[in-house]
């Protein structure tokens, strides 16, 4: 690859220029000379290996609760959807009133098996319908009237990973396999993290020009005879020591389930590569799309619905052939949910409330929470949210990852017990 360098990126969009081609650039969470300077010695150390390990799925667009856990034996729901409901005996039982959506039957197996949790009806008061403001509000943990400039994420790992250095090569705190550094991992202080970029294992050309860049932009010398440049410099080695180590284990791995051929179910195939690993990293955060249905809902999300199911499925067969599945456990969220009743367009708009998945085997029960009420709800009226998402997040932290939920959160809620 022939990229020349006149200087070396010092800016927001210089970072996410290269940041867009894949690379996994660390600790580029704050983009700003200022954090470049005053972070040098706040690098957090790799947490002890064989600890508990969170995986984040995202379904990005706004999940359509009422089409993935339906209520089949509510009559209200078929009246507010008359062309979009499931019906009832396509529906994957899961008790007397509630079932699956028929592509996930995938899922419906691993309740069965007792891998699966449900937690009905998660949302947060005064909800907001914008899909950037809500996501916001999802991924800082944040009341809807408060903007906080960090992530749930990134609050846990300055509580959990802070006070010492780290050096160069050792593992990151938390990897994600998406496009730009999720809003969850903004953090006060720095830690590494990595980007595994959305084409990461999948071509040995692509493995190959990143590391070129990164050795280029690592060797390229320095102009700018500042901390800011020499600290960045110091950190492209430590990425380039990272990405070496990432790829190496990605074009190694060999799955024990075979994952779908889709973008999703390789970013948790990914992911599993670095867990069996040894990778000492707490968090991993990848993202599913194409939830924001407005129109002709029907067979789109129903497909989407089975690329989250199958992949997930894979993904905890993998991690159990591995004997690693009491070390981890997954949770999905969205940033919102829809509308209960259907619109003109044969879609459903922004809504509120929904069900959120969480998976592992040392799962305490199977549903949580209580079902969203439609009796009485007139046209294109929102749901009545009746579980804080924000609990989910105190028991993920105070239970699994051992966190002081209060601290991070700023708010007691109260724990859930699913783990």
């Amino acid at each position: 690859m022939n990229t020349p360098f006149t200087t070396l990126p010092v800016t927001r969009r210089e970072f996410f220029r290269w940041g867009s081609r894949g690379l996994g650039l660390l600790a580029f969470s704050r983009f700003a000379p200022s954090f470049l300077v005053n972070s040098a010695l706040a690098a957090a150390p790799a947490p002890e290996k064989g600890r508990t390990i969170l995986v984040l799925v995202q379904l990005a667009g706004g999940n359509d609760g009422l089409n993935t856990v339906i209520p089949f034996a509510d009559a209200d729901y078929y009246r507010l959807r008359p062309t979009l409901g499931i019906p009832k005996a396509d529906v994957l039982p899961i008790n007397d009133t509630l079932g699956f959506n028929p592509a996930m039957s995938a899922m419906s197996g691993l309740l069965k098996e007792g891998k699966l949790g449900i937690i009905q009806n998660v949302g947060y008061p005064n909800p907001n319908h914008s899909h950037f403001r809500s996501t916001e509000i999802w991924e800082t943990a944040s009341d809807s009237n408060v903007n906080l400039p960090t992530g749930w994420i990134g609050r846990y790992l300055d509580n959990a990973c802070a006070g010492v250095p780290a050096g160069v090569g050792d593992d990151p705190v938390a990897v994600h396999a998406t496009g730009e550094t999720p809003q969850s991992f903004m953090s006060a202080d720095t830690h590494p993290t990595f980007g595994l970029g959305l084409n990461a294992g999948t071509g040995r050309q692509q493995q190959r020009e990143n590391l070129t860049l990164l050795r280029q932009l690592a060797a390229h010398p320095d102009h700018h005879d500042s901390p800011n440049s020499t600290f960045l410099k110091a950190t492209l080695m430590d990425a380039l020591v990272t990405e070496q180590k990432v790829q190496n284990i990605l074009g190694s791995y060999r799955a024990a389930s075979a994952y779908p051929g889709n973008a999703f179910a390789a970013s948790l195939r990914n992911v599993a590569a670095l867990i069996a690993a040894g990778l000492s990293t707490r968090v991993y955060f990848v993202s599913l799309g194409g939830f924001d249905n407005h129109q002709n809902q029907f067979n789109p999300h129903n497909n989407n619905l089975r690329t989250l199911s199958d992949g997930l499925a894979a993904f905890q067969q993998d991690l159990e052939a591995k004997q690693l599945d009491s070390q981890v456990l997954t949770m999905t969220f969205s940033e919102f949910g829809r509308r209960p009743s259907e619109n003109q367009s044969k879609g459903t708009d922004h809504g509120t409330a929904a069900p959120l998945f969480v998976m592992g085997s040392k799962l305490k029960g199977a549903l949580f929470g209580t079902a969203p009420v439609l009796s009485n709800l007139p046209r294109n009226e929102d749901l009545t949210f009746s579980t804080d998402f924000r609990q989910i997040y105190a028991t993920v932290l105070d239970q699994w990852l051992q966190s002081p939920a209060q601290k991070i959160l700023g708010t007691p809620y109260a724990p859930l017990g699913f783990v």
